[in-house]
């Protein structure tokens, strides 16, 4: 699972980068489908880093990998 997240963060980034921001994965919990990230760069300190979060990080890993029940920032 965790290599299936990796490949979706790769996929990501550079959507991020375009405005400067980045996600780092954290970690994976496998029994319970939460996945950790970090966002950097313009997005750690962005007032709508909860919607990127939400809107394209967590979206964008559960549908490629349907066993994530959520994504947290850590």
């Amino acid at each position: 699972m965790k290599n299936k997240i990796e490949k979706v963060i790769v996929k990501i980034k550079p959507m991020l980068a375009a405005d400067g921001g980045s996600v780092e994965l954290l970690g994976v919990d496998e029994k319970t489908g939460v996945v950790t990230v970090k966002l950097t760069g313009a997005c750690g300190c962005c007032p709508h880093a909860t919607m990127t979060l939400k809107h394209v990080v967590e979206k964008m890993i559960k549908e490629e990998v349907p066993e994530v029940k959520e994504v947290r920032v850590g």
